[in-house]
């Protein structure tokens, strides 16, 4: 069956915090500090570049910014061929691997100016990126990954008081008041409670924001999606646990296969997936995960498999619900005439992924 796009539904894209006269700055000097923060679309070619792009910059009246590929994408743009922003989209510039890795090394250690300058990071260009790309300033990233060094103190059954202390707090109430503000509970109610570990990752359909439990993956959502908070929250609620920012072994496995998905090398996803919704929500996923690589189904198909024929549209809201998506292949669901509907990411990467798959068929 193929699939034509139909018209998508109104797009609102994401507010760029940066100013135009900033932007165009960036563009023109090709800085790199820059670098996930926005892309620039060029009026008189159509295209969408990284601020980078080697390639000759446009007259400042032939540009327009975007904050992510999909807000490109939705005003009608093509992604470069020369600086191909899709495959570096979510990719880190240099030196904020340095800042993760002085993070992880010790966690407990406040992130102060000085200490960026030692690690050839300017200041002002590591606040504004972290305030970009993670919706949090670099104090509160780094805060985060106390707390989540502190919680996993406490899942050894270390108590409170000294956990506070080697996680870099001044006091134990401090201790505690970060704590039940990031994670909703307080760190005595959190001994024994395994949080859900969460991270970017790179794709060609831009940043994905996957998270994983100790059973396995349960999201790997667009990280431009408006909805994203929301759905971080509800992963909090339906898991009783709270979300930090690491990393596990099933993070490590699906960035791998994912890898392989989009070179051409892999059809099946074999991570583990830990999914929790309603019984019918359930249902409809662990369906659509038997619909077969580069073949699509109707909605009404769908629900007859489900055991509810008339469910179309119950269906397609189990669909919108999903939080893996990719993995668990809600983009090979289509209307009965071939028309592409309802795919949170947007109308482009559904057709993207089924395109992509037809592909790697013929």
């Amino acid at each position: 069956m193929i699939a034509t796009v139909t018209q998508p539904r109104a797009y609102r894209p994401r507010v760029l915090l940066q100013g135009p006269e900033e932007l165009h700055r960036a563009v023109d000097s090709r800085d790199p500090s820059y670098e996930g923060l926005f892309l620039v679309g060029v009026k008189t070619t159509g295209i969408f570049c990284r601020p980078t792009c080697p390639s000759k910059p446009a007259k400042r009246e032939n540009r327009e910014f975007f904050a992510t590929p999909a807000d490109a994408g939705a005003a009608g743009y093509r992604p470069c061929l020369r600086c191909k922003p899709l495959e570096r989209a979510g990719e880190h510039p240099e030196w904020v691997h340095r800042v993760l890795a002085a993070l992880d090394a010790e966690p407990a250690r406040r992130l102060t100016d000085a200490r960026l300058v030692t690690l050839g990071v300017v200041p002002a260009t590591a606040r504004r990126y972290f305030h970009g790309r993670f919706g949090m300033t670099l104090h509160a990233y780094a805060r985060a990954r106390q707390l989540g060094f502190a919680l996993d103190r406490l899942q050894d059954g270390s108590a409170v008081s000294p956990v506070a202390y080697d996680s870099g707090f001044d006091s134990e109430s401090g201790f505690r008041d970060a704590f039940k503000k990031l994670f909703g509970t307080t760190p005595g109610e959190a001994r024994g409670t395994a949080p859900i570990v969460a991270t970017i990752l790179p794709s060609p359909l831009g940043p994905l924001l996957a998270a994983a439990t100790e059973h396995g993956l349960c999201m790997l959502e667009y990280a431009d999606r408006e909805k994203l908070p929301r759905q971080a929250a509800d992963l909090s609620r339906f898991y009783g646990r709270p979300v930090i920012p690491g990393r596990n072994p099933h993070i490590e496995a699906i960035e791998r296969e994912l890898t392989e998905y989009f070179a051409g090398e892999r059809r099946e996803f074999s991570v583990p997936l830990d999914l929790k919704g309603t019984e019918f929500q359930e249902r409809v996923w662990k369906e659509l995960l038997s619909i077969p690589f580069g073949e699509t189904i109707s909605y009404e198909e769908l629900a007859a498999r489900v055991g509810n024929p008339k469910a179309q549209r119950a269906v397609g809201l189990a669909n919108g619900r999903n939080r893996v998506p990719i993995v668990v292949p809600c983009h090979r669901v289509i209307q009965k005439n071939g028309m592409l509907r309802g795919y949170g990411g947007g109308l482009w990467r559904k057709q993207f992924l089924l395109d992509l798959e037809t592909a790697q068929r013929r």
